[in-house]
């Protein structure tokens, strides 16, 4: 469910020193932060990186195959091609909802903490 993001804020927040920086980036909230983001967002690089090389490397070699004739003029390799911008959409969809979901909230509340200096 799509819904339009509040218009940012006029109120002025502190901004934090670099030593509160340094502080939040040490903290077990931040690395469980991390941890979150780079287990969802490597693997998922990583798979998606072996399919498009997976695509390439059929092209290249395996010509006979991806010549393959399904239905009409429609072939392996057109649906293979197909394949990649459906993936990528159903990624950046996989990912938003990822982000929104165990992400943004996590990054607003140490966001919020740093500016209000808490």
């Amino acid at each position: 469910m799509a819904t339009d993001a509040p218009p940012p804020s006029k109120e002025q927040h502190r901004l934090p020193s670099p030593e509160e920086f340094s502080e939040v980036q040490q903290s077990a909230e931040f690395g469980e932060l991390r941890r979150s983001f780079r287990s969802f967002a490597f693997p998922l690089t990583i798979a998606f990186v072996a399919w498009y090389l997976l695509y390439v490397l059929l092209s290249n070699y395996a010509g006979g195959f991806m010549g393959t004739e399904l239905f009409g003029n429609i072939n392996v390799a057109f649906v293979f091609g197909l394949a990649q911008f459906v993936t990528t959409f159903l990624i950046a969809w996989w990912y938003s909802r990822h982000a929104a979901a165990k992400l943004d909230p996590k990054a607003e509340a140490i966001k919020s903490r740093m500016e209000d200096g808490a």
